[in-house]
């Protein structure tokens, strides 16, 4: 990072996290009053995700993009809503494809319920976004939403199609990075921008900074599942492995290991043997695998920054800045 990249302003996740404070208590005070429903199992279900925490970083960026650029209000508070929505429904969905037992140091949802259910609730969580979003009436909303989780959708079959596939190579782990996790970061970033009523240029700015921080936020993560603490994650460790999904630590070391090795390693991500996390792992290592996805995390990381020059500084844009730096030093 250069030195008057050091220099700019850019809180920790303590300090965004009291700037956003009374934003993120009505957002949350919005959250629970719009998942109620008289049906009980939803209740219980929507309830049990809902609790279980998480750093609210998605509807948090729709806050602090709208402050970056102008004033926030209740339209932005529902955006915000939606983005956590539409965000929930999809874990609850892979969760169940995954078949996942634990999120957040808690049991699933499908562990607890099971499938049917989960999938259910999360289609119920997907209509009730679609129904606050048709609330705000504003047409370039909806189409952005529409667009976005689309894409998504489509991130999750892309996915599918690259389970248990050791041809998976970084261009093709990247498409479905940007569907899964880039593009809402990226709405969440631009239609804060856009409630707050920014030109078309500050919207994209704010757009690309959210697409290029979804992407070092997921590869980050990724390398975690290799690096991390287990219970300080809240997921098995080698998850991915176990369920035969190759990501950028194990795809640079197949890329770069002797033939027997790799294809040692082909036949695990075909097997999804997560019993193989020590040769895994031993061979991430010899190839610097881990050193080489914090790299291309840092550099996304530091796209997003730039992706905000241009701004005017003010504190919510610090935070902007301060979030990216945390997407790739963050432990869990």
């Amino acid at each position: 990072m250069s030195i008057a990249e050091d220099i700019r302003p850019a809180l920790g996740l303590p300090d965004i996290q009291t700037l956003a404070a009374p934003d993120m208590a009505a957002v949350d005070a919005l959250i629970r009053h719009r998942l109620s429903s008289d049906v009980v199992l939803i209740n219980q279900i929507a309830d049990h995700i809902i609790s279980a925490g998480g750093k609210r970083l998605r509807p948090m960026l729709v806050m602090l993009a709208g402050r970056a650029v102008g004033a926030a209000g209740a339209d932005h508070h529902q955006l915000a809503a939606i983005i956590e929505f539409i965000h929930t429904s999809t874990l609850l969905h892979d969760d169940v494809v995954d078949e996942s037992d634990l999120r957040r140091g808690r049991s699933t949802a499908n562990a607890l319920w099971g499938n049917a259910p989960s999938v259910l609730v999360g289609d119920f969580l997907y209509s009730r976004s679609f129904q606050l979003m048709v609330e705000l009436d504003r047409m370039p909303v909806m189409r952005i939403l529409a667009d976005t989780t689309n894409r998504i959708a489509e991130g999750e079959v892309l996915q599918l199609l690259h389970v248990h596939n050791p041809d998976t190579d970084e261009a093709a782990y990247l498409r479905v990075i940007e569907r899964k996790t880039a593009v809402l970061f990226a709405a969440g970033t631009r239609l804060g921008a856009l409630a707050s009523d920014a030109d078309e240029t500050t919207q994209q700015a704010l757009y690309d900074y959210g697409m290029h921080l979804g992407y070092a936020f997921q590869i980050a993560d990724d390398v975690l599942d290799y690096s991390a603490n287990a219970d300080e994650l809240g997921k098995n460790l080698g998850d991915d492995l176990a369920e035969g999904k190759a990501t950028l630590p194990l795809i640079h070391a197949m890329a770069h290991s002797d033939a027997a090795t790799r294809e040692r390693l082909r036949e695990i991500v075909q097997n999804g043997d997560a019993g193989a996390m020590p040769e895994v792992l031993a061979a991430i290592h010899a190839t610097g695998g881990l050193e080489y996805s914090r790299r291309r995390a840092a550099q996304y990381a530091e796209a997003a920054e730039q992706a905000l020059e241009g701004i005017a500084e003010n504190p919510a844009l610090a935070a902007l800045r301060g979030l990216a730096r945390y997407a790739i030093e963050r432990s869990h």
